[in-house]
């Protein structure tokens, strides 16, 4: 088994700023802090360097991204729409400990998050957080778009059902509960919200990407 890299994460934004050399550490910093700004770097330096700078250098514009496609290709998908709110889960196993996001596309700025719960899959993460943007737009009366990296999850939202091949069990049961009330609410509500699929080779990670990678 190869042995995990390790990361450094740094915070420009939470109850303690600078650089953490473990996600443990950094997520103590940015959870239940609004507008946390954070991301994970390969090297202590270049963590270091980023802290000195500014965080939508590194993040929103996916500094250091270099896109797979041709020009000819990066033309005919164009740019994000920014009149958007992004969505992205993560999870530590498959299953394991999973919590799910959703930020405005431009600024990043967090408008919900949910987790970590102890057990969970990254689909399941997905399929909520599609489902809570879903939620949210129409409460705002809102014309936004959601953009997700999950293809799976935008199947599951059309279907109006969760797919997961994952066992109910006392760990996972808050994480069902959500799942249950979700489809519930696909069920019983209309909307007109556009679920895009996040162009992740043209545009680099989605703004809503918890920075583990």
């Amino acid at each position: 088994m190869s042995k995990k890299k390790k990361k450094y994460y740094t915070v420009w934004k939470g109850h303690h700023t600078g650089v953490f050399e473990s996600w443990e550490d950094c997520k103590a910093q940015i959870t239940n802090f609004e507008g946390a700004q954070y991301k994970s770097f390969a090297t202590f330096d270049a963590a270091k360097k980023a802290l000195k700078g500014n965080y939508f250098d590194y993040v929103g514009k996916n500094k250091g991204f270099k896109s797979e496609l041709s020009a000819e290709q990066l033309k005919k998908i164009g740019q994000p729409n920014y009149n958007s709110i992004s969505v992205d889960a993560a999870s530590s196993g498959n299953p394991g400990k999973m919590e799910y996001r959703g930020v405005d596309t431009k600024t990043k700025k967090q408008l919900f998050i949910q987790g970590p719960f102890e057990e969970g899959t990254n689909n399941i993460g997905e399929f909520l957080a599609i489902v809570h943007g879903l939620a949210l737009l129409k409460k705002n009366k809102s014309d936004r778009i959601i953009y997700t990296d999950s293809k799976t999850a935008i199947s599951w939202v059309k279907k109006k059902n969760c797919n997961t091949k994952l066992p109910r069990n006392a760990k996972n049961k808050p994480v069902f509960e959500l799942v249950d009330r979700a489809v519930e609410w696909l069920k019983n509500n209309t909307y007109t919200t556009i679920i895009v699929k996040w162009e992740t080779k043209a545009w680099g990670e989605i703004p809503a990407d918890f920075g583990r990678k």
